[in-house]
C-alpha cells in the first residue's frame, strides 16, 4: 500500500520558529499540551520535537488526520499522541485536563458561535492556572493592523460571511467570561498576534 504523502503548509513553516520561540518561554513550566486544529501536523512536530518535556496532544476533524498521522509517523516522536477527534463545538472534547492549549488560525476561519464554543472548551479542559495560546490575526479598536490583514478579512468574507479576523476586544471579553486572563499580547511577523492567556478561575 502506498503511503500518504504529508500536507505541507508554507505558512506553518514561515510562523514556526518565531512561535516557537514565544513557546518556549510561555509552556516551560507545562507538561501536557492541547492542540487544537492540528491541521497538517507540522506544527505539532516541531513543537514537540524542540519541547522534549511537553507530552503533545494534536487533535482536529477526521478529514485531517490521515495528514497529521503521515507527519507522526515519519518522525516518530515519544511525547506526541495519536491525533484526537475534536469538534469545538462539542461538549464534550474527551480530553482530560490539560495544563496548556494552543491554537493557530482558527478563530477567524470559524463562526463567532465556534469561537464561543472554543473558549468554553478551552476553560473545561484547562487545569486552574493553566496557559491557552492563541495565535493569528486580530483587529484593534475596530481596525485593521495593515492593508494585508483588510485584504485577507475580505477573502474569508466572501468565502464564508460568518468567518472574519476577531477584535482583540471581544476576543479579551469573551476570555473573561470563561475565567482566562489575558497575560500577554505580543506581536509577531506577519501582522499576526500571539495572546497569552491563563485560566484564573
Amino acid at each position: 500500500m502506498a503511503l500518504m504523502m504529508k500536507p505541507h503548509s508554507p505558512a506553518c513553516e514561515r510562523n514556526q520558529a518565531p512561535i516557537l520561540a514565544q513557546l518556549q518561554s510561555h509552556l516551560r513550566h507545562c507538561h501536557r499540551v492541547l492542540e487544537i486544529a492540528s491541521g497538517t501536523g507540522q506544527h505539532a512536530v516541531y513543537f514537540a520535537s524542540a519541547m522534549p518535556h511537553l507530552l503533545w496532544q494534536p487533535s482536529d476533524l477526521s478529514v485531517h488526520h490521515a495528514g497529521i498521522k503521515a507527519w507522526l509517523d515519519e518522525a516518530q516522536l515519544p511525547n506526541i499522541l495519536p491525533p484526537l477527534l475534536l469538534d469545538v463545538n462539542q461538549a464534550d472534547w474527551g480530553v482530560s485536563a490539560v495544563d496548556a492549549v494552543f491554537n493557530a488560525n482558527t478563530v477567524h476561519i470559524v463562526s463567532w458561535s465556534a469561537v464561543c464554543n472554543l473558549f468554553a472548551g478551552v476553560a473545561r479542559v484547562l487545569v486552574t492556572h493553566g496557559v491557552f495560546c492563541l495565535y493569528g490575526p486580530f483587529n484593534y479598536g475596530g481596525a485593521y493592523t495593515s492593508a494585508s490583514n483588510a485584504e485577507f478579512d475580505s477573502w474569508l468574507q466572501a468565502r464564508d460571511i460568518d468567518s472574519g479576523i476577531r477584535d482583540f476586544e471581544a476576543i479579551c471579553e469573551l476570555a473573561t467570561a470563561y475565567g482566562l486572563a489575558l497575560q500577554t499580547d505580543i506581536a509577531m511577523p506577519s501582522n499576526n498576534r500571539l495572546l497569552v492567556f491563563t485560566k484564573v478561575s
